[in-house]
């Protein structure tokens, strides 16, 4: 029985069961959003790829967070978007490991390049003289190189360990897989199953801690110049809104899953396991777009036809 179970080849996922009725309003409503979600991050990106006077740190590092953005939103919108025109929702073995980790990569990435923001935002405005040296081309191009590799790396690592186990059921109570739910059908529990995970938790818990220091320490340097405080309004500012929102808007769906009541209507627990996929990736983008004056002015520009 048990060789049996483990060779499970599709899985069934529960979170669409009550939408029958408006379902096709669901799917032009998504695809809307997802495609207001590939037109603001594309923006930002050509106009910082076309733009040699935004070949700066920051302006590279928001760049890579508009194309995780795209990546993470990759691995969730065409699936659901084809689940929602289906009456069966259903998602293969492999898919639904590719699934988790596209979406658990995607947010681990998301605080790498977060960090390398709250750094480079340091460096700027507490060691201005130095900066330049500090934050060379090459320093910057290995941290965005880390910044992608270590969570492809600690996510693939989780991965594999939840591949490698037995599995005794098939029903994800979700819209979408992830290593946490795959995990929780497993017949046993390993250690590697609590240790990665555990870890990889810890890792991005200390980034964030990183993140809030940093930007303490920030804060008490512009309450002494005038200075620092204009240019702490200007580009930390964005920045610090953009880490508050992926911050609570995974910590909505991860504590759900752990310590949620059952109680809750099913389209309030597809709204909460939807809300990073759909917050971040469509206001981030947004908030520097709007607020970073260079960006803003570069993308009038190119819309009032003028060259840039």
């Amino acid at each position: 029985m048990m060789d049996n179970v483990s060779k499970l080849t599709i899985f069934t996922l529960s979170g669409l069961h009550e939408i029958a009725n408006y379902r096709v309003t669901l799917f032009v409503l998504t695809l809307l959003c997802y495609c207001v979600i590939w037109l603001i991050n594309l923006a930002i990106i050509v106009t910082i790829i076309m733009d040699k006077c935004l070949h700066e740190p920051m302006y590279i590092f928001l760049r890579n967070l508009c194309i995780n953005g795209l990546y993470g939103t990759a691995g969730f919108y065409p699936k659901f978007l084809i689940d929602l025109l289906s009456t069966f929702h259903v998602i293969s073995y492999a898919g639904c490991l590719l699934q988790g980790f596209v979406l658990h990569s995607s947010a681990c990435a998301d605080f790498s390049i977060l960090v390398l923001m709250a750094y480079d935002r340091y460096v700027a405005i507490c060691r201005p003289l130095v900066y330049h040296s500090v934050m060379t081309t090459q320093r910057v191009c290995a941290s965005i190189f880390f910044a992608w590799l270590i969570p492809l790396y600690l996510v693939f690592m989780g991965s594999i360990t939840t591949a490698r186990s037995r599995l005794c059921g098939s029903h994800i109570p979700k819209i979408y897989c992830i290593n946490f739910l795959v995990g929780k059908l497993a017949c046993t529990t390993s250690i590697a199953n609590v240790i990665i995970p555990a870890f990889n938790y810890t890792f991005y818990f200390l980034h964030v801690m990183f993140i809030a220091w940093s930007y303490m320490y920030l804060i008490r340097k512009c309450l002494i110049s005038s200075e620092t405080r204009s240019k702490f309004m200007q580009t930390c500012l964005p920045h610090l809104i953009c880490l508050i929102i992926v911050v609570v808007s995974l910590l909505f769906d991860l504590l759900y899953m752990r310590f949620g009541s059952q109680t809750l209507s099913q389209n309030v627990k597809n709204f909460m396991a939807m809300e990073f996929l759909l917050v971040p990736p469509i206001i981030n983008p947004l908030i520097y777009g709007f607020k970073l004056t260079q960006i803003r002015n570069r993308i009038i520009q190119f819309l009032s036809g003028k060259r840039i």
